[in-house]
């Protein structure tokens, strides 16, 4: 018979397996993010790809969010079955990439990028439930977990940066495929979780998180600020590419920022502000990022100001979370989830979309309007911050 002293260290042993797990994973999924984002474009400019083509072409994987992914997150919430799920989309994922790297005509890589991003855009929200279910389990912090992720982004945006270096841009996207396929593999070794004791919950109850308002609140603000990265995450590489910036440089500008990322997910649980209150911050940080980044500064102030990603992103980030884990029961978080990336996805596709057009007339004109996007994202909680005031804990945690 398991004695008393045994239990808490096997307990111990499977938190520290599942943590450890699920930071490789993170590593691997947004490691290939760091690949992708700041290069994908550069390769679809380097196979002879037009700017308002890019933009159509990258506002795919928002467009998936708000159709595809919530049905992928739904199925695996009724079936429980996240990690497999993960799993699955990941190799999926892998195949995909490989497959666009043979194309070269816009339409073609258009039509076989959507099919690969309606698998790979529900990853993220996929891995992000798995992780809050494994928070809520071991009563772990969400934001160590997840800075392992950012650190990733960095070495691959840095790793792809010095290839650029030595090797033709047409072939970035093999880089891109060969780190969705590390993913893929190290997907299998995530630790399976117990089913949420309320799991048989009917579908209709998850429903009704869309009539409540707080919930809304949480949504909405996240898509309109993380949306408004939108003219970064598309065009800043082109523009310093453009600037005569060297691969490294971009990469290493891009590595300021998530850096600063990084830092913040790793301080995120001695946070004692509420999390609404951080997602505001993070929106009036976004308003100073973008309004500056707009007047086309030198090198020296785009440094400094890359540095605000940390509040930009990783704040938002957080503070989403800790709301999130708190106002969302544990055996509907995939669907709140699903809900949470499908609105940021309504947001995403048409910004994209926006972006290129007003990128093509106005230049760095277009960084005003994700201002704007900011600042109504950080209203929006402003407005509901007494919905949240009883949850002062702003990272999200198990405690």
């Amino acid at each position: 018979m398991q004695s008393e002293s045994q239990i808490p260290i096997a307990s111990e042993v499977a938190s520290r397996r599942f943590a450890t797990r699920l930071a490789a994973f993170y590593a691997t999924l947004f490691g290939m993010t760091g690949t992708h984002l700041p290069f994908f474009t550069v390769w679809l400019k380097a196979i002879g790809i037009d700017a308002a083509w890019i933009g159509i072409i990258t506002a795919v994987p928002p467009m998936t969010r708000f159709t595809v992914l919530p049905l992928v997150t739904g199925m695996a919430e009724r079936r429980q079955m996240l990690r497999g799920a993960i799993i699955v989309t990941g190799f999926a994922t892998a195949f995909g990439f490989f497959v666009i790297g043979t194309q070269h005509l816009p339409l073609l890589v258009l039509a076989i990028y959507a099919l690969t991003c309606c698998v790979w855009t529900p990853m993220v929200p996929l891995t992000d439930a798995y992780a809050l279910r494994g928070v809520a389990r071991y009563g772990l912090n969400y934001g160590p977990l997840r800075l392992w992720g950012s650190a990733a982004f960095v070495v691959g945006a840095l790793g792809c940066g010095l290839l650029l270096g030595s090797i033709a841009p047409v072939h970035l996207i093999w880089i891109i495929a060969g780190a969705a396929a590390l993913g893929a593999f190290v997907g299998l070794t995530l630790v399976p979780l117990d089913r949420p004791v309320t799991a048989s919950a009917p579908a209709h109850g998850a429903r009704k998180l869309l009539h409540d308002s707080g919930f809304l609140a949480i949504i909405v603000s996240s898509a309109l600020i993380q949306s408004s990265h939108a003219a970064y995450y598309i065009f800043a590489s082109i523009a310093w590419q453009q600037a005569g910036f060297s691969g490294l440089t971009i990469a290493s500008l891009w590595a300021l920022g998530v850096i600063a990322e990084i830092v913040l997910f790793a301080l995120s649980p001695r946070f004692t502000l509420p999390s609404a209150v951080l997602v505001v911050i993070a929106a009036a940080s976004g308003v100073a990022r973008w309004t500056i980044t707009a007047q086309d500064p030198p090198i020296a102030i785009l440094a400094v100001v890359q540095l605000a990603h940390g509040l930009t992103f990783g704040l938002t980030q957080v503070g989403i979370m800790g709301l999130m884990v708190h106002h969302v029961p544990t055996h509907m978080i995939a669907r709140g989830q699903g809900y949470l990336a499908a609105c940021s996805g309504i947001f995403s596709s048409v910004t994209s979309i926006l972006c290129g057009i007003v990128y093509a007339r106005y230049g760095q004109g277009v960084y005003y309007m994700m201002a704007a996007m900011a600042g109504s994202g950080g209203l929006v909680m402003w407005l509901a911050l007494n919905r949240f005031a009883h949850h002062p804990q702003s990272a999200a945690s198990g405690g």
